[in-house]
């Protein structure tokens, strides 16, 4: 059963992870599954970064995390590459893919969307491209976003200094679109 909440109950969790209700209630309550309690109940609640952090720590197979389908949004201003890179993931793969223009629309598609990768170009506006990765890394709803970098004009040592910038990772253009598609795979490999 794929998932779509960011906060789960123990029964979501249990299922996720194919054990008993029971079992995911004691990970909470020894400490080593992170989560809350709802005030004036004692139902609990997991954030999914929670539970994706203790299945990665316990190697658990996270099968029963994957939604219905990756999205994908590409922010970019060039209208060239909106089209010809956004129709060539859309038509060789099964992933749901949005576009952006400006750093406004890619606030409200990540907002709305939730995407699991965001391809976006660092030369969107004067600091706009860090704008939307600081909007990105503060909101707690897209803790899962992975976030790619485009550009043409970053030096090999400005683009290591990206990952310090809140990115996964980079792609130098102009890039074959079977590259874009390989980092995509990467990015959601890493959930």
């Amino acid at each position: 059963m794929p998932f779509e909440k960011d906060v789960l109950t123990t029964g979501e969790v249990a299922e996720i992870c194919k054990v008993a209700p029971r079992t995911v209630s004691k990970w909470f309550d020894s400490g080593e599954l992170e989560g809350y309690r709802i005030p004036g109940s004692k139902d609990r609640r997991i954030p999914l970064p929670s539970l994706v952090k203790f299945m990665k720590k316990h190697r658990m197979p996270m099968d029963g995390l994957k939604t219905t389908g990756t999205r994908v949004l590409l922010v970019d201003s060039d209208p060239a590459v909106i089209e010809g890179l956004g129709s060539i993931i859309a038509e060789q793969t099964d992933y749901e893919v949005s576009t952006a223009t400006t750093s406004f629309q890619a606030g409200m598609l990540c907002e709305k969307l939730r995407p699991h990768v965001l391809l976006l170009d660092m030369h969107l506006g004067e600091n706009e491209a860090q704008q939307v990765v600081q909007m990105v890394r503060s909101n707690d709803h897209l803790a899962m976003t992975r976030i790619v970098a485009l550009s043409n004009r970053l030096t090999d040592g400005q683009a290591q200094g990206l990952k310090g910038q809140g990115f996964d990772a980079f792609l130098r253009k102009p890039f074959p679109a079977r590259e874009a598609l390989r980092i995509i795979e990467a990015m959601t490999s890493m959930v």
